[in-house]
């Protein structure tokens, strides 16, 4: 796929401009018809604190509001004291959003603070928020401030406890105590379904303890996979049981515990006929959401003991379920396969032509690693012969995947990294296949020169996918013991080389490297792109009315967003620009995680595109569900024309990808998009 030049962009910017508003429409208008809110919009974009402070004290609750709004996406801990007061508002509103902007900036200070107004808050919806906020300020030395009230009487101050446990958890803070409180808030009676998945993510993002959550969480997880209602809160107990099914079958479980079970009685012998072994392969087999199927196989266990029943899942799941579900089983199969041939694998790849091309490449890949050295080379045969044929640069990339498992195919590989007039997908995935190669004990020292002269030549190359990648391997002590200054040099002169902000990516990555090497007391800061770069155009995103929808047509159908201009007004704006400049259309899904994001929106076509400018990022009241619509980035402020699809909800992002529009139909749709599929055409809806 040729890469989209810039050289003309000044001239599109021209154009687009003279339609870049929406059609005028009967729909309310947005939030910033108000000159003062736009005011505020606009010292937020700029990072602009002291501007803003003097609104969280106005007379008006709306601007108090809108100001501390404004702080959950600036960040600033000078803030921390003008906030604080807001705790106290007469107005819920204003309280909430003052307890949103403390969690935003994560600053430990505001602890004691939201620790006395969970104790005094009434109003149910603002206490949530508070509780989220202490989750996601407290420390280590103060997580027990979460729970300093008994809650389990109280479903919604349960439901609070669990946001707090939860954000706490995701950000690697528990304890055996915070694992016993979460699961006494997942038994509470009536629990609302956001509390619940709260609950089983903040099990899920346990590190270190699975002894302690066998014992106190294993039975409540055995029950809410199976028979919790949401498939949500169901494929994040199966992704929790997975660490238990890891663990020795002898490990003891316990009864649940309940409100008037607060100590863990007597251990008892897990059954492993219905234990989490037994319930993953049930889960990954049955149950009506392929969400659940799917985090079940990933959770699989793959001991000696557990195989034989895993496999079955894993190879029922290939025959008989949709995509991203085989792929997951393909990918399983890649990982853990005990046992199988070679040849047994890639028969499986070949007998199933109804599968995707991703999942019979990743078969093939696992053909190719789990083959005897005497098979390997007729696979990697194969391989090489079907690669000239494949229609499509997606399809072309997942067999150099494959055939990153062999290093006698490196010299086949090097070929396509630099092939002349070389597609930018096919090159990034040849140039990361060499790496993969690389990494494996088997690579022959004899080619270890080899190897390092094609990374220096990518570096001399200058393509940006590349420059990461051959950054990525230079400073990896295991491959280059002793880097040499030669090569410092020229990362340097790479990094030199590229157009900021439109290739901070690349940027990074080379410094990430750097700083690698010349061994750095701390990261070097990333250079931001400035507001008075790309200030946010008013006048589009006054156009955009509230429910403003976007008709997404694809290769797999038709997708609705509609557009979230009161909470991501740079990030509406730059959309709406981009659709009626016809930016997006024959552009590309280049990345799919199943159960996870659909990403799409890269003029490249491999996840290292961008345009000319960066936006601030937004972090506006919402959080990531089904169908969430966010801005790709890397790191704070860097965002640009990438857009990600959710396929379920996805805490861990909140607050660290803004959200700016939201599926309102076609969501069956965005669950079949695979990588490699198309987007046909972007147009804003008409409003009546």
């Amino acid at each position: 796929m040729p890469i989209r030049s810039f050289r003309f962009w000044p001239l599109l910017l021209l154009l687009g401009a003279c339609a870049r508003t929406p059609r005028p429409s009967a729909g309310p208008a947005n939030k910033y018809a108000d000159a003062t809110i736009r005011q505020i919009g606009t010292a937020q974009d700029e990072r602009n604190t002291a501007a803003i402070l003097p609104f969280l004290t106005n007379a008006n609750a709306i601007y108090r509001r809108e100001a501390a709004l404004a702080l959950a996406s600036v960040q600033a801990p000078a803030a921390v004291p003008g906030l604080l007061p807001l705790l106290r508002d007469p107005e819920p509103s204003v309280r909430r959003a003052a307890a949103y902007a403390l969690g935003q900036t994560g600053d430990s200070t505001a602890v004691d603070s939201l620790r006395v107004r969970v104790l005094k808050e009434n109003d149910d919806q603002v206490r949530r928020y508070v509780h989220e906020a202490l989750g996601r300020t407290v420390t280590r030395h103060s997580l027990p401030e979460l729970w300093r009230v008994e809650t389990l009487t109280d479903t919604a101050r349960a439901a609070a406890l669990a946001w707090g446990l939860s954000r706490a958890a995701l950000r690697g803070f528990t304890s055996p105590e915070s694992i016993r409180r979460t699961v006494l808030v997942l038994n509470s009676p009536k629990l609302p379904t956001r509390g619940r998945l709260a609950a089983v993510t903040g099990l899920s993002r346990t590190r270190g303890l699975d002894a302690d959550l066998a014992r106190l969480a294993e039975t409540t997880l055995l029950r809410v996979a199976v028979k919790d209602r949401s498939y949500a809160v169901r494929a994040a107990a199966a992704a929790t049981l997975g660490k238990l099914a890891a663990l020795a079958p002898a490990t003891p479980a316990s009864p649940p515990l309940t409100a008037t079970a607060t100590t863990a009685p007597a251990p008892a012998t897990r059954k492993v006929t219905t234990g989490p072994a037994a319930v993953l392969a049930r889960l990954a087999t049955k149950d009506p959401d392929y969400r659940v199927r799917l985090s079940a196989i990933r959770a699989l266990p793959f001991g000696l003991e557990t195989y034989a029943a895993s496999r079955k899942a894993v190879f029922y799941a290939l025959s008989h379920d949709r995509a991203p579900v085989a792929l997951t089983a393909a990918e399983w199969l890649l990982a853990h396969a005990r046992g199988e041939s070679g040849a047994s694998l890639a028969a499986l790849a070949d007998g199933n032509k109804q599968a995707s091309v991703r999942v019979r490449a990743a078969l093939l890949r696992a053909a190719v690693r789990h083959a005897s050295p005497a098979a390997r080379p007729s696979l990697v045969e194969t391989i090489e012969k079907r690669y000239p044929t494949a229609p499509t640069v997606y399809e072309k990339g997942f067999l150099l995947e494959a055939l990153s498992e062999d290093p006698t195919a490196f010299d086949f590989v090097r070929t396509e990294a630099f092939a002349a007039g070389q597609s930018p997908v096919v090159a990034g995935y040849a140039l990361a296949a060499l790496l993969t190669m690389r990494r494996e004990a088997d690579f022959p020292v004899a080619r270890q020169a080899d190897f390092a002269a094609a990374m220096r030549q990518a570096l001399a190359g200058g393509d940006v996918a590349q420059l990461g990648i051959a950054a990525e391997a230079l400073a990896d002590a295991k491959l280059y013991p002793e880097t040499q200054a030669a090569d410092v040099a020229a990362l340097r002169q790479a990094q030199a080389k590229l157009q900021l902000p439109r290739e901070i990516e690349a940027w990074q990555g080379i410094q990430q490297a750097l700083d690698k090497l010349e061994k750095a007391p701390k990261p070097t800061p990333t250079p931001l792109a400035r507001a008075q770069q790309h200030p946010i155009d008013w006048a589009v995103v006054q156009g955009v009315p509230l429910g403003q929808q976007v008709r997404l047509r694809t290769s797999k159908g038709i997708i609705l967003l509609e557009l979230k201009p009161n909470e991501a007004p740079g990030a509406v704006a730059s959309f709406v620009t981009l659709i009626n400049q016809r930016f997006y259309d024959k552009l590309y899904f280049h990345r799919v995680v199943p159960n996870f994001v659909a990403q799409g929106g890269d003029p490249r076509g491999d996840g290292n595109g961008s345009v000319p400018y960066n936006l601030r990022s937004e972090f506006g009241d919402l959080r990531y569900e089904e169908g969430s619509v966010g801005l790709a980035s890397a790191g704070k402020d860097t965002e640009s024309c990438q857009f990600f699809i959710t396929h379920t909800a996805t805490p861990h992002l909140d607050g660290r990808y803004p959200i700016f529009a939201q599926v309102v139909g076609g969501m069956d749709v965005v669950h079949k998009l695979e990588i490699g599929d198309q987007i046909l055409s972007v147009e804003l809806v008409p409003v009546l």
